[in-house]
């Protein structure tokens, strides 16, 4: 009994040293931005993959139809919502690529803005930004997918 509580007690340990550790950095010869990182490694942990969520809500109901601060607003809501189903927060994402129906200045500036209040962290994901010509519905202005590496550890059990 007692060889095995060790046993148990040294994989548990080594889990907890494996525990996703996360870089993020910005080259010297690459711009630096305060928005999001040029280069983010991961190891350990679970890496977890979200779907592009765009601004419907939990009624498949459009949010914000023809404001995109809105449509922005509620897409990070569903991203929230996507990453607490596994035990997730916007500091465990490694990557985002947003998808913006005709795209300018302007619209960059909403997503910039609206994502600061989301990812409060010093740490910010690596980031794609696209602008598209349509989405798979015309009053939807924007889609960000998301993948994020959790601190935790799953041990498997047989």
């Amino acid at each position: 009994m007692k060889v095995t509580a060790l046993l148990f007690s040294f994989l548990l340990t080594m889990s907890q040293l494996m525990a996703q550790q996360s870089q993020h950095l910005n080259p010297a010869g690459l711009p630096k931005s305060p928005n999001y990182s040029q280069v983010v490694t991961a190891q350990g942990g679970r890496t977890v993959y979200i779907s592009g969520q765009v601004s419907v809500n939990a009624q498949g109901e459009i949010v914000g139809k023809g404001d995109f601060r809105a449509q922005t607003k509620q897409v990070h809501e569903n991203l929230k919502t996507a990453l607490a189903a596994v035990g997730a927060t916007f500091d465990d994402v490694v990557k985002l690529t947003a998808f913006v129906v005709r795209s300018d200045t302007e619209k960059l500036g909403i997503v910039r803005e609206v994502r600061s209040q989301y990812y409060t962290g010093t740490q910010r994901p690596a980031s794609t930004y696209l602008g598209v010509q349509a989405l798979y519905d015309k009053d939807i202005l924007i889609e960000i997918e998301a993948i994020a590496v959790t601190k935790e550890t799953v041990i498997m059990q047989r």
